[in-house]
């Protein structure tokens, strides 16, 4: 259904640490780094299929007006996981660097699909709440 989602946040190297190392136990990783400084510019990260893509922008986007502001709406955004072990890792590695848990990892109840799910939820260093999951087949 996306091609690509994206969120701005206040320190673009702050964030690259966070994200390289939360999807990078989801096996997403940086593709491109497009930044001018840790203030300026975008990052983007991808799975081994490069779509769909995830944006972490610094700086004044250009569709943002002056009342914007870094989490003054936090998103939640939900990436799907290959295994438990990944949910477990994403998590540990989301608390080691500054995120705040927002649920362990565990079984919650079934989804849109009837099944189950194994999830982990971690508020990012910018205030947007990040889980990952895997469902049960």
């Amino acid at each position: 259904m996306f091609d690509h989602l994206g969120i701005v946040v206040a320190d673009l190297g702050r964030a690259q640490i966070f994200y390289e190392a939360v999807l990078g136990a989801l096996g997403v990783h940086l593709i491109q780094d497009n930044r001018s400084s840790d203030h300026e510019g975008w990052l983007v990260f991808a799975g081994t299929t490069r779509a769909p893509f995830f944006v972490v922008a610094a700086g004044r986007p250009s569709y943002w007006d002056r009342r914007h502001q870094v989490s003054a709406s936090p998103i939640h955004l939900a990436f799907a996981a290959p295994n438990r072990k990944a949910v477990d890792e994403f998590h540990r590695r989301g608390l080691a660097l500054g995120g705040t848990c927002n649920g362990a990892p565990g079984e919650r109840s079934a989804g849109m699909d009837g099944k189950g799910y194994y999830a982990a939820y971690v508020v990012d260093v910018d205030g947007n709440n990040i889980e990952t999951g895997v469902r049960r087949s």
